[in-house]
């Protein structure tokens, strides 16, 4: 909450949509209440249900989502962001930095995982797997559509395909815009996440070649861990 409510850009509204907490979150909410433009708590549907409920409520240009624990980088981002943006840009894309509950910092996602961020984004980048972090991806409001629920654990990765087909104008922000807080839903679900994401490819690339890029994802993950083991 603070990473939002520091931000230098003002011309923001912020919706916390919350699933019914009872570990004082709620009271936390309220202590701020009158900066929010809207906020909920009541029992949801799961992660993406939260979601929706978002995207029904917002009302502002474009939509930008930061789960629980994840932060926007440092207070001048949003302002730096619409600085450089131009206003026919329906998708805004960034790297995020990772950090571990602990709070360390672990590095970009871009250079410690196997994606690499492009430097011209399409939906057809996501053949080899999610390569912009959710928490680093803003779409205009009006191409965004629900989450699905027929994919429970990825259907990020499915959203912003879809949002990247309905889009005009992708614009790389050159930014790091989120903190991204690792070992959360996707991490705890791992193995199911990454069945789930399978699926959400080959619906997108089709079965054969979703076999094909899915072995060029398992080789690059290889080449990837020994090339760190020989670095380190």
């Amino acid at each position: 909450m603070r990473s939002v409510l520091e931000q230098t850009f003002a011309d923001y509204e912020y919706l916390i949509i919350d699933g019914g907490s009872t570990d004082g979150t709620v009271d936390v909410i309220r202590q701020h209440a009158p900066r929010l433009a809207h906020w909920i708590s009541e029992p949801d549907a799961g992660l993406y249900d939260a979601m929706n409920k978002g995207l029904r409520a917002a009302r502002g240009q474009y939509v930008w989502f930061m789960n629980a624990g994840d932060r926007i980088y440092d207070p001048n981002t949003m302002a730096k962001m619409f600085a450089a943006a131009p206003p026919d840009a329906d998708v805004l894309y960034g790297d995020a930095l990772f950090f571990n509950p602990g709070g360390h910092e672990l590095g970009l996602r871009s250079r410690v995982t196997p994606h690499a961020l492009p430097a011209q984004l399409s939906w057809q980048s996501f053949r080899f797997g999610m390569v912009v972090c959710h928490q680093s991806f803003v779409v205009r409001r009006s191409l965004a559509p629900e989450y699905t629920h027929a994919h429970r654990y990825s259907a990020d990765v499915d959203w912003e395909i879809r949002c990247l087909k309905a889009a005009r104008r992708v614009f790389h922000t050159n930014l790091v815009l989120s903190q991204y807080l690792t070992g959360g839903f996707s991490r705890k679900n791992h193995r199911r996440s990454l069945q789930d994401r399978y699926l959400v490819l080959q619906k997108h690339f089709g079965v054969l070649p979703n076999l094909l890029n899915h072995a060029w994802i398992l080789l690059r993950g290889v080449l990837f861990v020994l090339k760190k083991r020989r670095r380190y």
